[in-house]
């Protein structure tokens, strides 16, 4: 059996609302995925959570902890995906991809489409690598995430999954991941990369 089926992968849960950070209403979305994840992954896995308003450098900050200090593999975010001023997650998380993920988001809209229709071309759930970080942009309504959960993500983060999947990648992304705070002090002069020390990652 490989180690790599023991290491436990570090997930980050972001939830972005204005109105749920300042305890306006319940957040639902770091719920839903919690729950998700604890019936249907089978990998092992470790867990952050954060929950903070649709403010564009407190987005970038938090994806820096939650790569650089937390040493996370996988980042999901809920919310700010749509076309709304306050709705500015991809604008946040975008510009610190190293690559982007475009077939994402195309699955995402296919598995959509039966469900909401022509709605669904209100998201911009966006993915992308940064580092040997997975991020994954999604919509804030627990529908949304479920869709990407279920339809995407559950496959992709089993290790078993074949031909490919994200797990038994992480590896070879560590071996060659600048850090991030490196690279966001190179695009964002006017950005204080500073949250802490580097995580080391387990080998």
């Amino acid at each position: 059996m490989s180690e790599t089926r023991h290491d436990p992968v570090r997930i980050g849960l972001v939830s972005i609302s204005d109105r749920a950070s300042q305890g306006v209403y319940e957040d639902k979305g770091i719920p839903a995925l919690r729950e998700w994840f604890a019936a249907a992954l089978t990998s092992p896995w470790q867990l952050e959570t954060r929950l903070i308003p649709d403010d564009q450098a407190t987005i970038e900050r938090t994806l820096i902890e939650l790569v650089d200090e937390a040493g996370c593999h996988l980042v999901l975010t809920t919310g700010g995906t749509g076309p709304a001023p306050r709705d500015v997650t991809p604008e946040a998380l975008e510009p610190l991809f190293e690559k982007r993920m475009d077939g994402f988001s195309v699955l995402f809209h296919h598995i959509s489409i039966p469900k909401i229709g022509t709605s669904t071309i209100q998201s911009r759930a966006t993915a992308g690598v940064a580092g040997a970080t997975y991020i994954f942009c999604l919509p804030g309504s627990p529908g949304a995430c479920k869709d990407a959960w279920d339809g995407i993500l559950a496959s992709q983060l089993d290790y078993r999954h074949r031909p490919c999947n994200f797990v038994e990648i992480l590896p070879r992304l560590d071996e060659h991941a600048p850090h991030l705070r490196r690279l966001v002090s190179a695009a964002h002069p006017a950005l204080d990369p500073d949250v802490g020390p580097s995580a080391r990652r387990r080998a």
